[in-house]
């Protein structure tokens, strides 16, 4: 699951926390998380569910690519060992009408729809591939490119909605501001006037005397 640890972005661990919690109680297992963030590793613990671990949130697209390796290299160790039978993600990602949303979906196993899906993908020549060595190997080199590319993917959209979301944060923030100087700006003005038509009746009235 990946969160944020930085200021200005409102609910955003909240809302993927909260829409996290929600899909994984669906599942018939329980499932452990990985967290990337503190904040959002804190909302999961408090929420009560087990942690397996804890990835600190990349702070630049360079920084991506040697955190995805290490979630890959943890959640091989643990398939290794029996410990993890199925692998979904949650994060937020960027919207047309708001800033972000959830979205989680399941990355391994590979299942027939899956499969279904991809094979109806079109071809972008005509040249057709050819797996060089055995099927096997190549297989497994293949799944390890998908789940390197969608968590990579993840993590970039996650960061993306998380600059969104600071970025319409401070938009509001130039707005409210905006709207309290013209704020007092018309109220400096009425009182200003209000001091003048003060002045203007003092000297009428003192001229009638």
């Amino acid at each position: 699951m990946f969160g944020s640890d930085q200021g200005l972005v409102g609910q955003f661990n909240d809302v993927v926390a909260d829409y996290a919690i929600k899909m994984l109680a669906a599942l018939p297992a329980k499932a452990e998380v990985w967290a990337v963030g503190e904040r959002v590793h804190e909302r999961l613990a408090d929420a009560g569910l087990p942690l397996m671990g804890l990835f600190s949130v990349p702070n630049s697209v360079t920084a991506i690519t040697p955190l995805v390796g290490q979630i890959l290299v943890e959640s091989e160790a643990r398939q290794g060992h029996g410990e993890v039978t199925e692998l979904h993600l949650f994060h937020n990602r960027p919207t047309s009408g708001a800033v972000y949303a959830p979205f989680g979906q399941r990355l391994l196993p590979l299942d027939g729809q899956w499969q279904r899906k991809l094979a109806e993908l079109p071809w972008p020549t005509r040249n057709l591939p050819e797996v060089l060595g055995g099927g096997t190997v190549t297989l497994r080199a293949l799944i390890r490119e998908y789940l390197f590319v969608s968590i990579f993917q993840a993590c970039a959209e996650s960061l993306e909605s998380e600059n969104a979301s600071r970025l319409a944060a401070m938009q509001r923030a130039d707005k409210n501001i905006d709207e309290l100087l013209e704020d007092l700006n018309r109220t400096f003005h009425r009182l200003r006037q209000d001091g003048i038509d003060e002045e203007l009746f003092d000297v009428v009235s003192a001229s009638k005397r």
